[in-house]
């Protein structure tokens, strides 16, 4: 099989990244000099957690008790959970319900920030910063993994490099345990792409317990695959996907029933979060109560639902990427509450729907601007005469809004396209090839060491 690299590229990518893939073949071929672009990529999603780290250098001597953390910019969710849910406890003390270790976490992120914390040694401020530290290194290796996944998803116009340097990663990676969901689902999307609906199930599984918002991934990736024709492919995914999610839930109603809903209960019952629009009625005095909040969050998942589904009503062929950045990005928009952390499931998303860099530079900035002014807003409400006034903070929620939401209808008018958009970096797969392939191969048909392992 020929090496067939895409169109020229248009300055936004090395040249040779282009060919990360060989031709319309089945089988994953990465040319010697692709192989030297993408490489680098790999490396250099260090960068960010790098500047992640850096951003927490107060925090990491000083500790991250009081208010101090927040006017430093160096608060993090994952550093206090080491006292305020007692992760260090270790996995075993997660799996038992009275081992003492209790995070408002979905099942797969409440493990993993265990897991961790039962490998940081000491105690007090210093296993906070070895905590930190074991973050940062399993962050450092699941983007390189991500700029893979991304370099090589098929069907897609991917630029691997958005993942590598996005500034909101250095924003966000050592906030929360996100980046675990994040993976899972970029993986996932993955899979699907090289037909491998068994490890797409399994992936997507795990991401669903996670975190909730791999569903509308779960629904784009569905939709496609009907109207595709994709149903024996489909039927292996829906296996998959039953079988993953049963395991983890058999396993916690064996150990601890009760994690399972407390993150769900907790979301539910809660009010209006920072970021979100709803917090601008909180803002100015008019609060909305968490349960009325609730009912309009699963309306908005319905309704980013029924887009993907309409979005599929274009006449040509809908590319994925796009459909699932319009997806997950009206839930973040509708959603009871928009931290800094929830932006980073928009990375990938990105990278894979064909956002131009300069786009994408525009929602990062957007989102730094809003990164620094809530940590403002937080610390100034113990101290009101230091403060950022509310009205202020209002406006660096509604620029973030905006820039999330110019992003959806970018996506949205790439899906109903049915191409990728036009100003992003030339597709690893040429159009012409996506119309030439069938719309639904049997899966008996995939040449030999291309099946799921």
């Amino acid at each position: 099989m020929s090496e067939r690299p895409g169109p020229g590229s248009d300055g936004l990518l090395p040249p040779g990244l282009l060919g990360v893939l060989g031709g319309p073949g089945r089988r994953l071929r990465v040319p010697a000099r692709a192989g030297r672009v993408l490489v680098p990529l790999v490396l250099l999603a260090s960068l960010p957690v790098i500047l992640a780290v850096t951003r927490q250098g107060y925090c990491l001597q000083h500790g991250w008790d009081g208010t101090e953390p927040l006017w430093r910019q160096c608060y993090s969710d994952l550093a206090t959970s080491t006292e305020t849910g007692g992760v260090t406890g270790g996995l075993t003390a997660y799996l038992s319900s009275t081992g003492g270790v209790h995070v408002d976490q979905p099942v797969i992120t409440g493990a993993v920030m265990s897991l961790l914390g039962g490998l940081a040694p000491g105690s007090g401020a210093g296993q906070q910063r070895w905590y930190v530290a074991l973050w940062a290194m399993l962050a450092m290796a699941l983007l390189a993994a991500m700029v893979w996944f991304v370099a090589t998803t098929r069907r897609v116009r991917a630029d691997p490099a958005q993942v590598a340097l996005a500034p909101v990663v250095a924003l966000t990676v050592l906030l929360s345990p996100d980046i675990v969901g994040v993976a899972l689902t970029t993986a996932g999307v993955w899979a699907w792409s090289r037909r491998r609906p068994t490890l797409t199930g399994v992936l997507l599984g795990l991401a669903v317990m996670a975190r909730s918002y791999p569903l509308v991934v779960l629904v784009a990736v569905v939709a496609l695959a009907v109207r595709e024709g994709r149903a024996a492919e489909l039927r292996r995914l829906g296996r998959a996907l039953a079988a993953t999610v049963g395991a983890v839930l058999v396993l916690w109603l064996v150990t601890d029933p009760g994690a399972i809903g407390r993150p769900y209960a907790a979301w539910w019952g809660a009010g209006a979060g920072l970021g979100s629009v709803w917090y601008l009625f909180t803002i100015v005095g008019l609060p909305i109560s968490g349960t009325a909040l609730s009912v309009i969050a699963v309306l908005g998942w319905l309704a980013a639902s029924a887009l993907v589904v309409l979005a599929l009503g274009s006449s040509r062929r809908p590319a994925l990427g796009p459909l699932l950045l319009v997806g997950v990005g009206v839930v973040l928009l509708t959603g009871k509450s928009f931290p800094v952390q929830s932006s980073l499931w928009l990375v990938p998303l990105v990278a894979v729907a064909g956002i131009s860099w300069r786009d994408h530079l525009w929602w990062g900035g957007a989102e730094v601007l809003h990164g620094i002014a809530v940590w403002l807003y937080v610390a100034g409400l113990a101290v009101p005469d230091r403060s950022l006034p509310g009205g202020w903070y209002g406006v660096f929620v509604l620029l973030r809004l905006l820039g999330v939401g110019y992003l959806v209808w970018r996506a949205w008018e790439a899906s109903t396209a049915g191409l990728p958009l036009g100003r992003a970096a030339p597709p690893l797969h040429p159009p012409e090839e996506w119309a030439a392939e069938p719309a639904a191969e049997p899966v008996t048909s995939e040449p030999a060491g291309t099946g799921e392992g």
